[in-house]
């Protein structure tokens, strides 16, 4: 348990302790569905979501086929996404982000994966909804290369200030970030 991210060692072991206490009611059920996920999930074989299926349900779906496709680092990050429920498109699941430090290049990503959708659905608009980080935008700044030239428009999300967010609390890149990103009041 204390190699799942977020739980350390005196985690781990209290969730361990309570689910023995909670054999029947908690262990039991959770260690069958485990089983079940651990037979069932498979990657998306289009765009790396997690799902039951070769092919997701959002792939798989006519209502989202305009020619859109967002691009994230992880399926947790198009779990983040669609839970803000206005994203209407595609994915793209890189599987990570280049990193010089690393040894992470473009073949050990989904990239090529994205190439070929770009070409081969029509897409018209890529959205790379990469993380504010070095390696998260040095990866942007290298897909957005790879499609120069192919007719597609390659947008990112804004970055800055969040709703609800005080100056005071910001950091400098966030601040720096939300000026250059300024827009008409």
């Amino acid at each position: 348990m204390a190699k799942l991210p977020g739980l350390g060692p005196r985690s781990a072991r209290r969730a361990v302790l309570h689910l023995i206490k909670k054999r029947a009611p908690l262990m039991t059920p959770l260690a069958d569905v485990m089983t079940h996920v651990a037979a069932t999930a498979r990657e998306c074989l289009n765009c790396g979501n997690i799902g039951t299926t070769d092919i997701c349900d959002i792939c798989s779906s006519e209502k989202r086929a305009n020619g859109q496709i967002c691009v994230v680092e992880d399926v947790a990050d198009l779990w983040a996404m669609e839970r803000g429920q206005v994203f209407s498109g595609r994915y793209h699941v890189l599987g990570g982000t280049l990193s010089a430090l690393d040894a992470v290049g473009p073949e050990d990503l989904r990239i090529p994966r994205l190439l070929a959708r770009v070409s081969e659905d029509g897409i018209s608009e890529v959205i790379l909804a990469l993380n504010a980080t070095v390696d998260g935008q040095t990866t942007a700044h290298y897909i957005a290369g790879e499609l120069h030239g192919r007719g597609v428009t390659v947008t990112s999300l804004a970055q800055g200030v969040p709703v609800g967010g005080e100056l005071d609390y910001l950091d400098d890149g966030t601040i720096s970030a939300a000026l250059r990103a300024r827009k008409s009041f």
